[in-house]
């Protein structure tokens, strides 16, 4: 009797995206750019791990003056075949990438980095401790110098 196939589970590198886990309050600060004027926000961040543990599923609300701004639902997975960490991006700008942002871990440090015809966008995640993590979203035409677009500082709520 030949033994059977077993499902692929998930690794370490998969478990790693718990930290990102739970419900986050975030203070930011928006940038000026071709999308909208700068200023503080407030985030409210949802996060998960679903699907056998292999995903975390991120979803945020920014509210400036009292109103929703921008929107965001992200999707990160380890490859276990390119052995990088991959980042799916939508937002309510309406965009979306052709390829999801990919990198690794620096330290306590998630560096994951985008292209599209528009440019590149970087998104840092550094973990603080258990209950803080900092964020933020650069852009550049060239991948060389980086300008932030988006900073801020989450405290976990739940």
């Amino acid at each position: 009797m030949a033994d059977r196939l077993t499902a692929p589970t998930a690794l370490e590198e998969h478990r790693k995206l718990a930290v990102f886990a739970g419900e986050w309050s975030g203070e930011e600060m928006v940038y000026p750019s071709r999308w909208t004027e700068g200023g503080p926000a407030t985030a409210n961040v949802k996060a998960h791990i679903a699907l056998n543990g292999f995903y975390l599923i991120q979803d945020a609300v920014q509210m400036r003056d009292g109103k929703e701004t921008f929107a965001t639902h992200g999707v990160f997975t380890y490859d276990r075949e390119d052995r990088h960490y991959k980042l799916f991006w939508h937002d309510s700008l309406g965009y979306y990438a052709p390829s999801p942002a990919s990198g690794g871990w620096s330290g306590n440090t998630l560096i994951l980095v985008r292209g599209s015809l528009r440019g590149n966008a970087r998104h840092v995640y550094e973990v603080i401790d258990d209950n803080n993590y900092t964020m933020k979203i650069q852009f550049s035409p060239d991948a060389e110098g980086w300008a932030d677009v988006l900073t801020g500082t989450y405290r976990r709520i739940r």
